[in-house]
Protein backbone atom coordinates (compact mmCIF):
# COMPACT_ATOMS: atom_id res chain seq x y z
CA UNK A 1 0.00 0.00 0.00
CA UNK A 2 1.32 3.11 -1.17
CA UNK A 3 2.02 6.05 1.78
CA UNK A 4 2.95 9.56 2.28
CA UNK A 5 3.67 11.99 4.98
CA UNK A 6 4.13 15.45 4.94
CA UNK A 7 3.70 18.56 7.22
CA UNK A 8 1.43 20.97 6.26
CA UNK A 9 3.31 24.22 5.74
CA UNK A 10 2.45 27.67 4.30
CA UNK A 11 1.71 29.35 2.14
CA UNK A 12 -2.23 27.65 2.41
CA UNK A 13 -5.04 29.00 1.70
CA UNK A 14 -7.86 30.06 3.96
CA UNK A 15 -10.27 26.90 4.15
CA UNK A 16 -8.37 24.48 2.09
CA UNK A 17 -10.05 21.02 2.30
CA UNK A 18 -7.23 17.82 2.29
CA UNK A 19 -8.74 15.76 -0.71
CA UNK A 20 -7.78 20.02 -2.55
CA UNK A 21 -4.63 19.45 -0.62
CA UNK A 22 -3.85 16.13 -2.07
CA UNK A 23 -4.26 16.56 -5.43
CA UNK A 24 -3.84 20.73 -6.76
CA UNK A 25 -0.72 20.69 -3.55
CA UNK A 26 0.82 17.42 -3.27
CA UNK A 27 -0.39 16.48 -6.57
CA UNK A 28 -0.46 12.58 -5.68
CA UNK A 29 -4.03 11.49 -6.64
CA UNK A 30 -6.86 13.14 -8.16
CA UNK A 31 -9.86 13.92 -6.74
CA UNK A 32 -11.31 11.22 -8.34
CA UNK A 33 -8.01 8.75 -7.48
CA UNK A 34 -8.50 9.76 -3.99
CA UNK A 35 -11.94 7.85 -3.59
CA UNK A 36 -11.02 5.25 -5.97
CA UNK A 37 -7.58 4.32 -4.09
CA UNK A 38 -9.82 3.93 -1.27
CA UNK A 39 -7.45 6.94 0.82
CA UNK A 40 -7.43 6.92 4.41
CA UNK A 41 -5.79 10.28 6.19
CA UNK A 42 -4.22 10.97 9.61
CA UNK A 43 -3.84 14.50 10.63
CA UNK A 44 -1.84 14.98 13.85
CA UNK A 45 -2.02 10.66 14.59
CA UNK A 46 -6.10 11.31 14.07
CA UNK A 47 -7.78 9.63 11.25
CA UNK A 48 -10.10 12.05 9.51
CA UNK A 49 -12.26 12.53 6.36
CA UNK A 50 -10.82 13.86 3.18
CA UNK A 51 -13.51 16.89 3.55
CA UNK A 52 -11.47 18.11 6.46
CA UNK A 53 -10.00 21.70 6.56
CA UNK A 54 -6.11 22.03 6.77
CA UNK A 55 -4.25 24.37 8.87
CA UNK A 56 -0.04 25.06 8.76
CA UNK A 57 1.65 23.09 10.98
CA UNK A 58 -0.61 19.91 10.12
CA UNK A 59 1.32 16.54 10.36
CA UNK A 60 -1.15 14.51 7.54
CA UNK A 61 -0.24 10.73 7.12
CA UNK A 62 -1.91 9.44 3.75
CA UNK A 63 -2.00 5.57 2.67
CA UNK A 64 -3.99 4.27 -0.37
CA UNK A 65 -4.56 1.06 -3.01
CA UNK A 66 -2.19 0.65 -5.79
CA UNK A 67 -4.25 1.08 -8.66
CA UNK A 68 -6.30 -2.03 -10.31
CA UNK A 69 -4.54 -2.89 -13.28
CA UNK A 70 -7.13 -3.92 -16.04
CA UNK A 71 -4.34 -6.09 -18.12
CA UNK A 72 -3.85 -8.40 -14.98
CA UNK A 73 -2.93 -12.07 -16.91
CA UNK A 74 -4.07 -15.55 -15.12
CA UNK A 75 -0.30 -17.79 -15.23
CA UNK A 76 -0.12 -20.80 -14.22
CA UNK A 77 3.13 -20.99 -11.96
CA UNK A 78 3.94 -23.12 -9.17
CA UNK A 79 2.32 -22.02 -6.08
CA UNK A 80 2.64 -23.67 -2.50
CA UNK A 81 -0.79 -23.82 -0.68
CA UNK A 82 -1.12 -24.18 2.81
CA UNK A 83 -4.91 -24.06 2.71
CA UNK A 84 -7.46 -23.89 0.76
CA UNK A 85 -11.35 -23.79 0.74
CA UNK A 86 -14.57 -21.96 -1.23
CA UNK A 87 -13.91 -18.76 0.32
CA UNK A 88 -10.16 -18.48 1.35
CA UNK A 89 -6.93 -19.52 0.15
CA UNK A 90 -3.65 -19.80 2.57
CA UNK A 91 -0.01 -19.67 0.48
CA UNK A 92 3.42 -20.38 1.49
CA UNK A 93 4.90 -16.91 -0.93
CA UNK A 94 8.35 -17.64 -2.01
CA UNK A 95 10.86 -15.33 -2.26
CA UNK A 96 11.21 -12.74 -4.67
CA UNK A 97 7.64 -13.71 -5.96
CA UNK A 98 5.66 -10.16 -5.99
CA UNK A 99 2.53 -9.76 -4.17
CA UNK A 100 0.90 -7.21 -6.86
CA UNK A 101 1.39 -6.29 -10.41
CA UNK A 102 3.71 -3.19 -10.51
CA UNK A 103 5.67 -1.05 -12.37
CA UNK A 104 8.54 -3.44 -14.18
CA UNK A 105 6.49 -6.22 -12.52
CA UNK A 106 2.95 -6.88 -14.48
CA UNK A 107 3.51 -10.87 -14.55
CA UNK A 108 4.29 -13.66 -12.30
CA UNK A 109 2.98 -12.03 -9.44
CA UNK A 110 1.22 -14.08 -6.83
CA UNK A 111 -1.71 -12.16 -7.92
CA UNK A 112 -1.22 -13.47 -11.20
CA UNK A 113 -1.46 -16.94 -10.28
CA UNK A 114 -3.92 -16.53 -7.95
CA UNK A 115 -5.94 -14.86 -10.88
CA UNK A 116 -5.48 -18.40 -12.99
CA UNK A 117 -6.78 -20.48 -9.63
CA UNK A 118 -9.97 -18.40 -10.04
CA UNK A 119 -10.60 -19.52 -13.46
CA UNK A 120 -9.38 -23.40 -13.18
CA UNK A 121 -11.53 -23.92 -9.87
CA UNK A 122 -14.22 -21.32 -12.14
CA UNK A 123 -14.79 -18.89 -9.00
CA UNK A 124 -15.09 -16.38 -11.67
CA UNK A 125 -15.05 -15.49 -15.75
CA UNK A 126 -12.34 -14.13 -17.74
CA UNK A 127 -14.39 -11.12 -18.26
CA UNK A 128 -14.84 -10.75 -14.54
CA UNK A 129 -12.20 -8.58 -14.86
CA UNK A 130 -11.02 -7.97 -10.54
CA UNK A 131 -8.11 -9.50 -9.20
CA UNK A 132 -8.23 -11.83 -6.16
CA UNK A 133 -8.71 -10.15 -2.56
CA UNK A 134 -5.47 -10.55 -1.48
CA UNK A 135 -6.03 -9.26 2.16
CA UNK A 136 -2.39 -7.87 3.12
CA UNK A 137 1.02 -8.54 1.63
CA UNK A 138 4.61 -8.75 1.85
CA UNK A 139 7.97 -7.39 0.73
CA UNK A 140 9.19 -8.98 -2.68
CA UNK A 141 12.52 -10.86 -0.77
CA UNK A 142 10.28 -11.70 2.39
CA UNK A 143 9.17 -15.44 1.90
CA UNK A 144 5.83 -16.52 4.00
CA UNK A 145 2.06 -16.67 5.03
CA UNK A 146 -0.33 -14.86 2.95
CA UNK A 147 -4.32 -15.01 2.74
CA UNK A 148 -6.67 -13.95 -0.16
CA UNK A 149 -10.01 -13.99 -0.40
CA UNK A 150 -11.99 -15.41 -3.00
CA UNK A 151 -15.43 -13.34 -2.70
CA UNK A 152 -15.94 -9.94 -1.55
CA UNK A 153 -17.54 -10.70 1.85
CA UNK A 154 -14.88 -12.78 2.90
CA UNK A 155 -12.41 -10.24 2.02
CA UNK A 156 -14.70 -7.60 3.83
CA UNK A 157 -14.40 -10.02 6.55
CA UNK A 158 -10.32 -10.98 6.94
CA UNK A 159 -9.36 -7.35 6.04
CA UNK A 160 -11.41 -6.05 9.29
CA UNK A 161 -9.51 -8.65 11.35
CA UNK A 162 -6.00 -6.40 10.21
CA UNK A 163 -7.68 -3.08 10.08
CA UNK A 164 -8.94 -3.62 13.88
CA UNK A 165 -5.42 -5.55 14.70
CA UNK A 166 -6.84 -8.47 15.54
CA UNK A 167 -4.54 -10.66 13.54
CA UNK A 168 -1.80 -13.03 14.83
CA UNK A 169 1.63 -12.99 12.49
CA UNK A 170 4.83 -14.89 13.47
CA UNK A 171 7.87 -13.96 11.48
CA UNK A 172 11.58 -15.82 12.02
CA UNK A 173 14.14 -13.91 11.51
CA UNK A 174 18.27 -14.15 11.31
CA UNK A 175 19.87 -11.06 11.89
CA UNK A 176 23.43 -9.94 12.66
CA UNK A 177 25.18 -10.27 16.24
CA UNK A 178 22.97 -10.52 19.03
CA UNK A 179 20.43 -8.36 21.12
CA UNK A 180 21.12 -7.62 24.52
CA UNK A 181 18.03 -8.26 25.88
CA UNK A 182 17.06 -12.28 24.90
CA UNK A 183 13.29 -10.41 24.40
CA UNK A 184 11.75 -6.85 24.43
CA UNK A 185 10.19 -4.27 22.34
CA UNK A 186 10.99 -1.89 19.87
CA UNK A 187 8.54 1.22 20.14
CA UNK A 188 9.33 3.45 17.23
CA UNK A 189 7.51 5.65 15.13
CA UNK A 190 8.41 4.88 11.49
CA UNK A 191 8.17 7.69 8.78
CA UNK A 192 9.33 8.15 5.17
CA UNK A 193 13.58 8.94 4.85
CA UNK A 194 14.11 12.74 3.67
CA UNK A 195 17.22 11.44 2.08
CA UNK A 196 15.82 8.19 -0.35
CA UNK A 197 11.43 8.38 -0.43
CA UNK A 198 11.65 4.78 -1.27
CA UNK A 199 13.18 4.13 2.17
CA UNK A 200 12.19 4.48 5.75
CA UNK A 201 13.74 5.13 9.14
CA UNK A 202 12.33 5.94 12.85
CA UNK A 203 11.59 8.72 14.55
CA UNK A 204 10.02 9.76 17.89
CA UNK A 205 7.27 12.72 16.88
CA UNK A 206 6.71 11.98 12.95
CA UNK A 207 5.71 9.11 11.31
CA UNK A 208 3.24 6.27 12.20
CA UNK A 209 3.56 4.61 15.49
CA UNK A 210 4.79 1.41 15.53
CA UNK A 211 5.61 -1.27 17.92
CA UNK A 212 7.50 -4.80 17.16
CA UNK A 213 7.94 -7.95 19.82
CA UNK A 214 11.25 -9.55 19.77
CA UNK A 215 12.44 -12.98 21.46
CA UNK A 216 15.68 -15.03 20.92
CA UNK A 217 15.30 -18.22 19.71
CA UNK A 218 19.34 -19.06 19.33
CA UNK A 219 22.71 -17.42 19.04
CA UNK A 220 24.88 -19.00 16.50
CA UNK A 221 27.84 -16.03 16.98
CA UNK A 222 27.81 -14.15 14.58
CA UNK A 223 24.25 -13.81 13.99
CA UNK A 224 21.03 -14.58 15.95
CA UNK A 225 17.78 -16.38 15.03
CA UNK A 226 14.92 -13.83 16.03
CA UNK A 227 11.42 -14.47 16.48
CA UNK A 228 9.35 -11.44 15.91
CA UNK A 229 5.45 -10.45 16.33
CA UNK A 230 4.33 -6.96 14.79
CA UNK A 231 1.45 -5.48 16.63
CA UNK A 232 1.44 -3.20 13.83
CA UNK A 233 2.09 -3.62 10.00
CA UNK A 234 3.87 -0.60 8.72
CA UNK A 235 5.66 -1.14 5.09
CA UNK A 236 9.38 -2.39 6.28
CA UNK A 237 8.58 -2.09 9.88
CA UNK A 238 10.60 -5.37 10.99
CA UNK A 239 13.25 -3.81 9.07
CA UNK A 240 13.35 -0.78 10.00
CA UNK A 241 12.94 -1.63 13.75
CA UNK A 242 15.87 -4.40 13.30
CA UNK A 243 18.57 -1.48 11.76
CA UNK A 244 17.46 0.74 15.06
CA UNK A 245 18.34 -2.68 17.59
CA UNK A 246 21.49 -2.67 15.82
CA UNK A 247 20.74 -6.29 14.24
CA UNK A 248 20.17 -5.88 10.68
CA UNK A 249 18.26 -8.53 9.34
CA UNK A 250 21.36 -10.68 6.85
CA UNK A 251 20.74 -9.99 3.40
CA UNK A 252 18.84 -6.80 3.53
CA UNK A 253 19.98 -4.17 0.65
CA UNK A 254 18.63 -1.89 2.15
CA UNK A 255 18.73 -1.44 5.52
CA UNK A 256 21.30 -3.97 6.35
CA UNK A 257 25.18 -2.75 7.95
CA UNK A 258 27.01 -1.17 4.94
CA UNK A 259 30.59 -2.33 6.15
CA UNK A 260 32.01 -5.40 4.42
CA UNK A 261 32.50 -7.24 7.58
CA UNK A 262 30.60 -7.57 10.79
CA UNK A 263 31.87 -5.78 14.46
CA UNK A 264 33.79 -8.89 15.04
CA UNK A 265 35.60 -8.54 12.15
CA UNK A 266 34.31 -12.03 10.60
CA UNK A 267 32.99 -12.21 6.94
CA UNK A 268 29.86 -11.09 6.18
CA UNK A 269 27.37 -14.05 5.02
CA UNK A 270 28.05 -13.28 0.96
CA UNK A 271 25.28 -15.45 -0.34
CA UNK A 272 22.79 -14.72 2.11
CA UNK A 273 19.27 -13.17 0.47
CA UNK A 274 16.95 -11.14 2.83
CA UNK A 275 16.52 -13.29 6.18
CA UNK A 276 12.95 -12.91 6.84
CA UNK A 277 9.88 -15.04 6.60
CA UNK A 278 6.30 -14.53 7.78
CA UNK A 279 6.24 -18.20 9.79
CA UNK A 280 2.95 -18.12 11.33
CA UNK A 281 -0.82 -16.47 10.82
CA UNK A 282 -3.39 -16.70 13.50
CA UNK A 283 -7.13 -15.59 12.31
CA UNK A 284 -10.87 -16.32 12.49
CA UNK A 285 -11.67 -17.75 8.97
CA UNK A 286 -14.85 -15.94 7.39
CA UNK A 287 -18.33 -18.20 7.82
CA UNK A 288 -18.70 -20.83 5.59
CA UNK A 289 -14.95 -21.91 5.31
CA UNK A 290 -14.23 -25.30 5.90
CA UNK A 291 -12.15 -24.78 9.19
CA UNK A 292 -14.56 -21.72 10.04
CA UNK A 293 -14.53 -21.07 13.93
CA UNK A 294 -15.21 -18.50 16.71
CA UNK A 295 -11.37 -18.85 17.64
CA UNK A 296 -8.59 -18.20 15.64
CA UNK A 297 -6.79 -20.86 13.04
CA UNK A 298 -3.39 -20.69 13.00
CA UNK A 299 -1.34 -21.61 10.50
CA UNK A 300 2.93 -22.52 10.59
CA UNK A 301 5.15 -23.08 8.30
CA UNK A 302 8.82 -24.56 8.68
CA UNK A 303 11.70 -22.29 8.26
CA UNK A 304 13.20 -21.96 4.69
CA UNK A 305 15.78 -23.72 2.97
CA UNK A 306 18.05 -20.98 3.17
CA UNK A 307 17.44 -20.25 6.54
CA UNK A 308 19.33 -23.89 6.95
CA UNK A 309 21.75 -23.35 4.19
CA UNK A 310 22.87 -20.54 6.81
CA UNK A 311 22.71 -21.93 10.32
CA UNK A 312 23.85 -26.02 9.70
CA UNK A 313 27.17 -25.10 8.27
CA UNK A 314 27.48 -22.70 11.69
CA UNK A 315 26.52 -25.40 14.16
CA UNK A 316 28.78 -28.14 11.82
CA UNK A 317 32.07 -25.90 12.69
CA UNK A 318 30.92 -25.34 16.51
CA UNK A 319 31.07 -29.34 16.54
CA UNK A 320 34.38 -30.27 15.26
Amino acid sequence: MPSHSCTVEDPLPQGLRLDRYIADYLKILSRSQIKARNLEARLNGKPVKISRILKSGDFLELSWLEAESPFLVPQNLPLDVIYEDKRVIVVNKAQGMVVHPGAGNRQDTLANVLLYRMYQNRLTDVTYGLRPGIVHRLDKDTSGLIIAAWDEEAHAFLSGQFKERKVRKSYAALVYGCPRDTQGFIDKRIVRSRRDRKTFTVSDKEGRQSLTFYKLVRSYGNCSLLLLRPKTGRTHQLRVHLKYLGNPILGDPIYGNSDSRNGKGQPRFKNATLMLHAKSLSLVLPPGSSGALVKPVTFRTPLPERFLDIIKPIIQRKGD
